[in-house]
């Protein structure tokens, strides 16, 4: 029996879809829409990175890429969700760092392995958080916060558990000496509002969270930040290394991330991609007002930094005895 020509077509079709599934090709990827799983709340940082680079490579691969928001447990839902996809590129994970490197250590039974379950990609960027407290407490600088926090135990506001609010204040007064008791909101909004409101006095809290217009209006007095260089939008404030702790430094990072076992050339495909979309005309302006950095790492990179901060991290955790069972 003589094939027709369209049978024909279809069956050769279908073997070259085989071809390009078994080799991991990166010539036929994406082949449908591409889900990006963003661990935090619309309108964070990281939401805010995902969005834009979705738009950047849908334009540039002719395929959609979507933003499918999934927060809880400190990023675990996402990464969970992530980690049980099929390794084809077609659904990624947009996540802060700390959910690799802190969170294997913090939960009793964390939901994944960072280390098995992920190909990482590329990180994408970083911010800070502020060391913030109330207008009516007598402190004007890390030192005299310090001074404060040893008289008497304080209390401080953060995001949940293992958010960067969080490890920040957990970190510090490890490093500084000092006893603090954690007090979870969901989410920065309505911590943010009681910090400025006085409910509660200190926290460390992201500067993307319009944090900064309260330290301008005077609600709120900011003392330092926890990265390795200044803030860009708030240049006056020192850095907690600068003003006394060397040896402290916590950034923001945020990762793009996919199933283990994405192939190469469409790991190498990603990464580029992203690397590309990162250096669009206007996109480092439009980040900075948002005090977001961009920091392209490529895979080999971000996979050192995750194991090394890991490292640190199971350190930390023991150290200060956080637990989330």
């Amino acid at each position: 029996m003589i094939a027709t020509r369209p049978l024909l077509m279809a069956v050769l079709a279908f073997c070259y879809g085989l071809v390009a599934a078994s080799t991991g090709s990166a010539q036929f990827y994406p082949q449908r829409t591409v889900k990006i799983v963003v661990s935090v709340l619309p309108g964070a940082s990281v939401d805010l990175i995902a969005r834009t680079i979705a738009d950047k490579m849908s334009a540039k691969l002719t395929q959609t890429f979507i933003v499918e928001n999934r927060p809880g447990a400190a990023g675990n839902l996402g990464a969970e969700a992530v980690a049980k996809s099929a390794p084809d590129g077609h659904t990624l994970l947009m996540a802060l760092g700390t959910t690799f490197t802190v969170n294997p250590s913090l939960y009793k039974k964390p939901p994944f392995d960072p280390h098995a379950d992920f190909r990482y990609i590329s990180i994408v960027g970083r911010t800070t958080t502020m060391l913030v407290v109330h207008s009516s407490i007598p402190v004007n600088s890390v030192a005299d916060f310090v001074t404060y926090a040893k008289k008497e135990p304080i209390s401080y506001a953060h995001s949940g558990p293992g958010t960067p609010g969080h490890l920040c204040m957990e970190y510090f007064r490890l490093l500084a000496g000092f006893q603090a008791m954690p007090v979870p909101y969901r989410g920065n909004t309505q911590l943010a509002a009681d910090l400025a409101a006085g409910q509660i006095k200190f926290g460390f809290v992201g500067t993307t969270g319009g944090v900064a217009q309260h330290v301008r209006a005077g609600r709120l007095k900011g003392l330092a930040v926890s990265s390795r260089t200044r803030s860009l939008l708030t240049p006056e404030l020192p850095t907690i290394a600068e003003a006394g702790y060397p040896d402290f430094e916590f950034e923001t990072y945020v990762v793009l991330a996919a199933p283990s076992g994405l192939p190469d050339p469409v790991t190498a495909l990603l990464e580029r991609e992203v690397q590309q979309a990162l250096a669009s005309p206007g996109l480092q302006e439009k980040f900075r007002a948002q005090d977001i950095l961009i920091d392209w790492a490529g895979s080999v990179d971000t996979k050192a930094r995750i194991e090394a901060d890991a490292q640190l991290w199971a350190k930390v955790v023991k150290a200060t005895g956080m637990r989330v069972d």
